[in-house]
This record gives C-alpha cells, sequence and structure tokens, in this order.
C-alpha cells in the first residue's frame, strides 16, 4: 500500500474509532462522575502505551519533552474531561458533530499563530461552518430544553485545543516517531489523572454493578479510541497535513449518529442541516 492509500486507510479507521467514542463516554457517564471517566480514560491509555512503547521514550530528547508535555496537554488532558462533562447535558451526537470545528480551528490557528499559507476558498469554509455550528446550537436549544447547550462551549474549548496540538506537532515533532509522542504524552499524564481520580468518590462507588460496567467502557475508550487512535494520528499527521489528519471530523459525525439512533438519539431536520453545512465548511477549510 503506498503513502497516498495508507493515509486514507488510517482517516478510514480512526472515523470508525473516534465515532465510536461518543457513544462509550456516554455508557461511562451511567456509574461514573465526567472527572471519573476523564481520569480513567486517561490511566488505561496510558498504562497499554507504557506496556507497548516504554522503549520508545528513550528517542524523546530533553528539548522534546516539553513540548511533548504542552502537546499532551492541549491534545487530551483537556479535551477528555471537557467532552466528558459536555455529555452530561448534551447528546453524544451533538457533541460528535460539534468536533468537526476542529479542522476549522486548526486552519484558523495555523494562519494567524503558525504562519501556514491558506486561500480564500479555506476562510470561506471557516465562516460556513461557523454559521453551520450556529444554527445547530440554537436549534437544539430549542428542541431540546432540557438539555443545556452553554456546555457547547466546553466542546468548542475541546476543538481549540486539539487544533493547537495538530499544529505543535507538525512543525515542531515531526521528526518524532508517532509512538513515542503517544507514549511521552501519557506518561506525563499519567500521574496527574491518579491525583485527580484519588480526589472523587471512586472508593465508594467501585463496587457498584454499573461502576464496573462504566470502568469496562472506559477501558475500551482508553485503549483503542485514546491510546491506538493517538498512534494513529500523530502518525497521519506527520505524513499528510494538520487539515488533512483533523478532516476525520468528516467521518465521525456519520458514525457517531448512528449509535446515537441505536441509544434513542434524535435530530431534528434543522438540526441535520446545520450539521450539513459545519461539514461543508469543514470541506472547503480542508481543500487546497
Amino acid at each position: 500500500m503506498d503513502a497516498k492509500q495508507l493515509k486514507w486507510a488510517y482517516l478510514l479507521v480512526l472515523s470508525l474509532i473516534w465515532g465510536s467514542s461518543f457513544i462509550l463516554i456516554k455508557r461511562g457517564l451511567v456509574g461514573l462522575t465526567a472527572v471519573q471517566v476523564g481520569s480513567f480514560r486517561i490511566i488505561f491509555a496510558a498504562l497499554f502505551l507504557l506496556i507497548i512503547g516504554f522503549k520508545s521514550l528513550k528517542k524523546i530528547s530533553r528539548r522534546q519533552w516539553k513540548l511533548v508535555a504542552i502537546t499532551s496537554l492541549f491534545g487530551t488532558f483537556t479535551p477528555a474531561y471537557l467532552f466528558a462533562i459536555a455529555e452530561t447535558e448534551v447528546d453524544s451526537s451533538i457533541v460528535a458533530i460539534l468536533n468537526s470545528l476542529t479542522p476549522l480551528n486548526t486552519l484558523v490557528l495555523g494562519i494567524l499563530i503558525f504562519g501556514i499559507q491558506f486561500q480564500k476558498r479555506q476562510v470561506l469554509g471557516v465562516f460556513v461552518g461557523l454559521v453551520g455550528c450556529l444554527l445547530l446550537v440554537l436549534s437544539g436549544a430549542s428542541a431540546h430544553p432540557g438539555q443545556n447547550y452553554y456546555y457547547v462551549l466546553l466542546v468548542v474549548i475541546a476543538t481549540l485545543c486539539y487544533a493547537i496540538n495538530v499544529n505543535l506537532i507538525k512543525k515542531y515533532l515531526s521528526d518524532l516517531n508517532s509512538l513515542s509522542i503517544t507514549t511521552g504524552n501519557f506518561a506525563v499524564l499519567l500521574l496527574p489523572a491518579l491525583i485527580i481520580l484519588s480526589t472523587t468518590d471512586i472508593p465508594q462507588r467501585i463496587n457498584f454493578d454499573a461502576t464496573q460496567h462504566s470502568i469496562f467502557f472506559v477501558m475500551i475508550l482508553g485503549v483503542l479510541g485514546t491510546g491506538i487512535a493517538n498512534v494513529l494520528f500523530f502518525k497521519l499527521i506527520q505524513m499528510s497535513s494538520p487539515v488533512f489528519a483533523t478532516s476525520v471530523t468528516y467521518l465521525i459525525p456519520i458514525v457517531a449518529f448512528f449509535w446515537g439512533l441505536l441509544d434513542n438519539e434524535m435530530l431534528t431536520s434543522i438540526q441535520f442541516f446545520g450539521a450539513f453545512i459545519i461539514l461543508i465548511g469543514v470541506y472547503l477549510s480542508a481543500k487546497k
């Protein structure tokens, strides 16, 4: 398989994995708090990656460790908690659709901070995507008054974190292999996640069936949806571009939507239209 075919294969696999992550977060929240879901997600991913990638840590130079720590904060730590908190109030399918703002934010931050070249069509895509986002959120807030749509701001912040992360990796860590970056990220995050988890009521919950079932779902999320997926994602960034890599968000909402249907989540016709406009914006922003 040549490089062009391989990057599209990575894109498809990532969309299936990450599209399923939102329903796994929702399942995790049945018996755990949002903070516990975020912490367990990081802990399981860290343990898995340290088992398979511990030797790769020696490839990280002293200078690179600072950058690895920064990318771990933006690319994993902060979003892991923000997405879990957001799903306590907003449907998982909506969160997945709003995750599509990642490539738009990647482009904007790339232009403003990292000096990447752009075309007028891509700027138009950003504005189209924002219009779709507003339509999706406003129609959702009116159609689901029982949900607190202010929590979508947490998703927007998480996509900004992802955007900073991919630009940093592309600009400063392209010479470091993806397993080293990913393992380094979670080696940095393991202790903070354990400390945060220890401050919760997990000892009192741990023997409940609902808690154990939720931990199982979060384990899948951590190992597959975070650990393995991040290795593939960083590899994709290095073999393509930040905007192409984040265009995985074209397919994530489709996968998440079907999971949402199975879990009795429904979108209104206006929300469908808003989601469609967001994806058009993503397409325009990624098109060269």
